[in-house]
């Protein structure tokens, strides 16, 4: 039986809670200290561990130190650095052409309006979201497969497993100011507890409240 939006809202405030007391540090896995860096890292991060990611865009970051370096770079010298993150040549493709916008229209800058986000390649609503929370600290939901396995599981949505049908849902029901640092903690949480193989429910944290649609 499918709940009520305000049953799910008092879950999701339940849930917020007790996963801000499991993981009291909600941040992102991919390493960045600028922005043009982190949409670097999430392009690649796409069917690849974030643990890889960041090996490779040390020393992709070592040899093209700026978003004007990157742009000038070939996309053969850039897939020479990103080949191990798997899918290189369209990520190398995007990087490319997402560097030379950077450079040609916004100064160097990563631009803090979602829709121009959506325009620059190889950007989607994931990569979009996670821009707009980690770096400009605006209301974002990032739904990425941790995420949309884990409200399913709860029971926040009902049986929704396309990423922006998820996302639109999980904006009715979670406070705007939650909703990026939640995201962080849906993934810190299907990592070490509510795998997608074998989930321990038997130590989480959410074990009561949880619909348990495994």
């Amino acid at each position: 039986m499918q709940k009520a939006e305000k049953q799910k809202k008092e879950l999701a405030l339940a849930v917020i809670g007790r996963l801000k007391e499991a993981y009291p540090q909600a941040f992102c896995t991919l390493d960045y200290d600028q922005a043009w860096k982190l949409l670097v890292s999430v392009r690649l991060s796409a069917q690849c561990t974030d643990a890889r990611v960041n090996v490779v865009t040390e020393k992709l970051f070592a040899r093209y130190p700026s978003v004007e370096a990157l742009a000038d770079a070939s996309i053969e010298d850039i897939l020479a650095y990103v080949k191990p993150c798997g899918l290189g040549n369209s990520k190398a493709r995007d990087i490319s052409a997402c560097m030379k916008v950077l450079r040609d229209e916004y100064g160097g800058q990563v631009p803090d309006d979602f829709d121009k986000l959506l325009k620059l390649p190889g950007v989607g609503r994931k990569s979009a979201n996670l821009i707009m929370g980690d770096v400009f600290g605006k209301p974002a939901i990032v739904t990425d497969t941790h995420c949309i396995r884990l409200v399913n599981r709860i029971g926040l949505v009902d049986g929704i497993k396309e990423p922006k049908k998820v996302e639109m849902a999980l904006w009715k029901i979670i406070p705007p100011e939650e909703g990026s640092d939640l995201c962080h903690r849906f993934v810190m949480h299907g990592r070490e507890v509510c795998t997608a193989r074998k989930p321990y429910c038997d130590r989480c944290c959410l074990n009561d409240i949880c619909d348990k649609n495994i």
